[in-house]
């Protein structure tokens, strides 16, 4: 491990103040060793950075999953006071609310097992790759209101079902969302975008429960061993990139207004209590409940492909839960004895609240917020459940996914997407992308083993396996 970093525990480490100059609070990350051997030192300096900024709570925090991110780490967890503390769209990311959902079906793998018809229909229903354009013809208004009402808009115009916004964090929708603070270039961008995918990482892909480790949670959740499934991996497209854009702007602009020293410029950020702060919370919300409406859009249209094709009822196929993994958002916690009302930001981490939370379907209660971690592809996906542990130790946080070890333009000189298909398909996994690139810079061996990420949030406790779920075929971005 890096020097000057200590070990704490099994898979617990601190970086201590003094590590960089300013550090208000010590950096704690969760980490195997053997994920520690592809750390960069880089991303650590950024945790560490992190730590510097006005009213940072109790830690700065990174998941398994962390890697060099745009001012925070991905993976990077921070909570901040109301009154003297900060927000900051590095915390957050460009892709605002990238978020992912599992939707369960009646069906078992002998039905859609090497259904390329499936993977076709899929990949042609849903509008893919980047500038993808949605066929459906969106005004401004619909966008306003998408921002405003987020799936709840979705719902009411027939894509989906009343269930489906319990079974949302925060029920699909942030509140504080002002579309004054969303520029005309951003609205502009997402109004040809609604019930599109994008690029990058992002996918829909049919999966098959393979094992079941929590039977009681499984069942509760709505999931079986044998049981196919669907997860989709996306966010807010070009609004969010351009919202994040355009406020990264004013904040740097405000970092110098309110003096704040900070060790990197990518983390520009300003007062929580300042216009500048809450000008960009209500952009960012905005941003966040057009993903929602975004993500409720594809799942419409993935239900009457499946619908068609299967003579599945659409109401057959519930969704299992749906979170968010880049926002920042006001939460109540317990921190060392005492109840604060903070920010949190979590960039490429998943939100994993416990039993008893008031912020979780109340059917599941006693269980613990679903979390659902998907793996590369071609490789497993996992749903777990969010613990008290996770409460009291991370702001009921946990990773998002498995982290990149190799960067796309790496990927795309050392891997060949069509071998990359081929290898996919001996394995029985139909793959589909608009171009050859976007398989080659998101190969299964440029992200880090998604099995030990899930195993050391797990081992730690901040949330507990459920579910693991195998790749069938995949769309990618």
């Amino acid at each position: 491990m890096i020097d000057g970093v200590k070990r704490i525990g099994e898979n617990e480490w601190e970086v201590p103040e003094g590590f960089v100059p300013g550090m208000r609070v010590p950096a704690r990350f969760f980490l195997s060793e053997s994920l520690g051997r592809s750390l960069e030192p880089g991303a650590l300096q950024q945790l560490a950075n992190v730590a510097t900024m006005p009213g940072i709570i109790k830690n700065a925090l990174a998941m398994p999953d962390i890697h060099w991110g745009y001012g925070f780490p991905i993976g990077g967890v921070a909570a901040f006071s109301l009154e003297n503390g900060v927000i900051s769209p590095g915390g957050v990311g460009f892709d605002i609310n990238c978020g992912v959902r599992l939707i369960s079906t009646p069906l078992s793998l002998k039905d859609i097992s090497g259904r390329r018809d499936l993977i076709d229909l899929l990949f042609n229903a849903v509008p893919t790759g980047v500038g993808a354009k949605s066929s459906r013809k969106m005004s401004s208004r619909s966008v306003d209101e998408m921002m405003v009402k987020g799936a709840r808009w979705a719902v009411e115009n027939g894509y989906g079902v009343a269930r489906d916004l319990v079974r949302c964090e925060e029920s699909g929708c942030m509140k504080g969302a002002d579309t004054r603070t969303v520029s005309a270039k951003a609205r502009q961008r997402g109004i040809p975008q609604g019930g599109t995918l994008g690029s990058g990482n992002h996918f829909l892909e049919m999966q098959v429960v393979r094992e079941i480790y929590d039977p009681v949670a499984a069942e509760a959740f709505g999931i079986r061993e044998g049981q196919v499934c669907c997860m989709i991996h996306c966010g807010s497209r070009g609004l969010g990139h351009q919202v994040c854009t355009d406020h990264l702007k004013l904040l740097e602009a405000a970092t110098k207004k309110y003096q704040i020293t900070l060790p990197d410029r990518q983390l520009a950020c300003a007062p929580l209590t300042s216009p500048e702060g809450k000008a960009y919370l209500s952009a960012m919300a905005a941003s966040a409940n057009y993903a929602w409406a975004n993500r409720q859009m594809i799942t419409h249209t993935t239900r009457q492909v499946l619908s068609k094709m299967f003579g599945i009822d659409y109401e057959d196929m519930p969704l299992v839960y749906d979170v968010a993994h880049n926002v920042a958002k006001i939460e109540d916690h317990i921190i060392d004895g005492k109840h604060m009302r903070v920010c949190v930001h979590r960039k490429g981490a998943t939100r994993a609240f416990g039993p008893g939370s008031a912020d979780i379907p109340s059917d599941l209660s006693s269980i613990g917020q679903p979390v659902i971690i998907p793996g590369s592809m071609g490789t497993s996906s996992y749903v777990l459940r969010g613990t008290a542990t996770a409460m009291e130790r991370t702001f009921g946080s946990t990773c998002h996914g498995a982290g990149r070890i190799m960067s796309r333009s790496q990927a795309k000189k050392r891997l060949n997407g069509k071998e990359v298909t081929e290898n996919l398909l001996k394995q029985g996994i139909i793959v589909r992308a608009p171009h050859d690139n976007a398989i080659a810079d998101e190969a299964p061996e440029v992200y880090k083993p998604s099995d030990e990420v899930v195993r050391v949030v797990h081992d730690v406790g901040i949330s507990r396996l459920v579910a693991r779920l195998a790749p069938v075929g995949v769309i990618k971005g």
